[in-house]
């Protein structure tokens, strides 16, 4: 039997992702409080919202495969959230110049009626070039990356503010690691090319 699949996502960036696997989906918007708890560190938050968006999905849909996904950037060991203001997006980018930032981003894959649960965690690296206030104004102005933790998008203009970028996934950083998703959807007997 195949079953439905379900991105239990509000991003735009992550329906784009899961749309390069050319496999028919559907998209929920999970209704999870994001909150970090007391002393939890960046990766184990990523990962526990990712399970969490995708098992708050599954029990409306129990019979589907729903993948639920999360992306935190860590400066200096503190979790670095979506901007959601110029200001903010401001002051992240001027904390991150000259600095390396990981973006830890999780996926989990799970299915109530089979059983089903697996996950991964993708790390990237990323350097910031040296940042001048002007070109981080500039930059705020022309893309707008309030809704991007870190308040850079690498798939657009953001590329400019960047030394380097390491990473065994290059789709992680944008939101959905690919490479573990293909997998954890082979692991559950999903069919890809």
């Amino acid at each position: 039997m195949s079953r439905p699949l379900i991105l239990g996502s509000s991003s735009p960036y992550r329906r784009e992702l899961l749309g390069r696997l050319q496999l028919p989906f559907s998209v929920v918007v999970p209704d999870v409080d994001e909150s970090a708890q007391p002393g939890e560190p960046p990766a184990q938050l990523a990962q526990r919202l990712a399970l969490a968006k995708a098992q708050a999905v599954a029990l409306q849909h129990p019979q589907a495969l729903v993948i639920g996904s999360d992306q935190v950037a860590e400066l200096n060991g503190q979790a670095l959230g979506k901007p959601g203001s110029h200001e903010r997006a401001r002051a992240q980018l001027q904390a991150m110049s000259d600095q390396s930032v990981c973006f830890h981003t999780a996926v989990a894959l799970c299915c109530l009626d089979s059983g089903y649960s697996a996950s991964a965690l993708a790390q990237v690296r990323v350097q910031f070039r040296m940042l001048q206030d002007d070109e981080i104004e500039r930059y705020l102005l022309a893309e707008q990356p309030y809704d991007c933790a870190g308040s850079a998008k690498s798939e657009g203009l953001g590329i400019a503010l960047l030394e380097r970028i390491e990473s065994d996934d290059p789709t992680a950083l944008i939101g959905l690691p690919l490479i573990h998703t293909a997998r954890l959807l082979r692991g559950a007997g999903v069919l890809l090319p």
